[in-house]
């Protein structure tokens, strides 16, 4: 959640980070410094009642002993209404931070201080690799190529609208990618590789900041667990309320999961072919640092993530996302955008964030310097490393042939057994 010691003593800074995010809920600022004031102003009120009652306390023993009747009396009413009197405080106490929490929640991370204005057409690119296939035919989009492999119309018959069947060899090759990405990313670049639930509980759900304000884009059950939208969100509470020693940090973790998005609000966008699917595979990347070291491992990660598409041959650039365009809890973010010919544009195929300690507040993760006596918050960051199905669809498009047929990439062919996919 929100800082909120951050509004209380950087107040304008707060509002230019929210104002160039574009947050639509800005006042919500004004009204957690209110209700931080008002905490602090019933707990004073507390503590001024409690030290009467202490005094009063040690008043009367000797009242008791040598004191009138009415003296007695007096001293005993005292002490039971200034019992209740600081009773009475801690109910208000409570009621005023649940409310705050829900403020705090409902509060996007501040964004780095470097962050580019404007919105989604105002992203900087700030690298690229590769270059651009040519082709001396025309080059088709994946739906068209893959016809008879790849089946939105038996998805839908099983499932409904946006999800898919994948045949043969275009199945296989879905598979090949998971695992070359795993391989990677565990064998050469350091990371642990995790096995997660793919249904989480409000909890988890909550400290990456998908709740409660993205809630209508998720899938949720009866019994009030969700089917996450993404491994970032088990991976990163795999050390909620945990205190974690700084000889371990960083510590890098990469993990496969389906992911289940409602994509609410989204109908009638990017909704050809394989594109913007509910359910969909992705390998994700999730480092916990220290806060020194956060920048310098935001941008390993990044490398670590582009590392699949060199390997893969494909053309890509890395973006630096504009403030409006950056997610709820991130800080900082980088898109990687994989050349699509068939579609003749840039696509995402992988965002990579920090988020400073915000996700790091929300789920209690800390850790502890060697002798330092206080706990201080980790760095979370993720990135996707990579969305699969994009993967698979760059693949497709990029190394297509004018016979119809489909190369195999040289690093995948040990593991497809095969060079070419050719559809039905």
């Amino acid at each position: 959640m929100f800082d909120g010691r951050l509004i209380m003593e950087q107040k304008e800074r707060v509002l230019a980070s929210m104002r160039k995010r574009n947050f639509k809920d800005i006042h919500l600022i004004e009204t957690a410094a209110e209700l931080i004031e008002r905490r602090k102003r019933i707990i004073t009120e507390s503590e001024t009642a409690r030290a009467q009652q202490n005094k009063r306390s040690k008043d009367m023993p000797q009242i008791m002993k040598s004191g009138t009747p009415d003296e007695k009396k007096a001293i005993q009413e005292e002490l039971k209404a200034l019992s209740e009197q600081v009773k009475s405080f801690q109910p208000k106490v409570k009621a005023v931070e649940e409310e705050l929490d829900q403020i705090l929640l409902a509060i996007p991370n501040m964004l780095a201080d470097d962050a580019p204005e404007g919105g989604e057409d105002n992203a900087v690119e700030v690298s690229a690799w590769g270059e651009k296939p040519v082709f001396d035919f025309t080059p088709k989009e994946h739906d068209d190529l893959a016809k008879g492999l790849f089946d939105p119309e038996r998805g839908a018959k099983l499932s409904g609208a946006r999800f898919s069947v994948l045949w043969g060899k275009l199945a296989t090759l879905e598979r090949v990618l998971i695992q070359f990405m795993l391989d990677i990313q565990t064998r050469e670049r350091g990371y642990t590789e995790v096995l997660p639930p793919f249904m989480v509980n409000r909890a988890t759900m909550t400290a990456t900041g998908q709740l409660p304000k993205f809630e209508e884009d998720l899938f949720r059950t009866n019994d009030d667990l969700f089917l996450i939208p993404t491994a970032e969100v088990p991976v990163t509470n795999l050390h909620r309320d945990e205190i974690l020693r700084e000889e371990d940090l960083p510590r890098s973790y990469c993990a496969y999961t389906p992911c289940f998005r409602r994509e609410a609000g989204s109908y009638g966008k990017d909704t050809k072919g394989y594109i913007r699917q509910h359910q969909f595979n992705k390998v994700e990347l999730v480092k916990f640092t220290r806060p020194e070291a956060s920048d310098a491992e935001l941008m390993k990660l990044l490398l670590d993530a582009e590392e699949i598409l060199r390997r893969l041959g494909l053309h890509y650039r890395v973006v630096r996302l504009a403030a409006q365009d950056q997610g709820f809890s991130s800080a900082k973010t980088f898109d990687i955008e994989v050349w699509l010919p068939g579609q003749g544009r840039y696509r995402e195929i992988s965002s990579c964030s920090s988020f400073t300690d915000y996700q790091a507040r929300r789920g209690n993760i800390r850790f502890k310097r060697a002798g330092a006596k206080a706990t201080e918050l980790c760095h979370t960051l993720n990135g996707s490393g990579l969305a699969v199905g994009r993967t698979l669809i760059a693949v497709v498009e990029n190394y297509q042939r004018a016979d119809g047929s489909i190369a195999v990439p040289e690093a995948l062919r040990p593991l497809m057994g095969c060079e070419v996919i050719t559809p039905a």
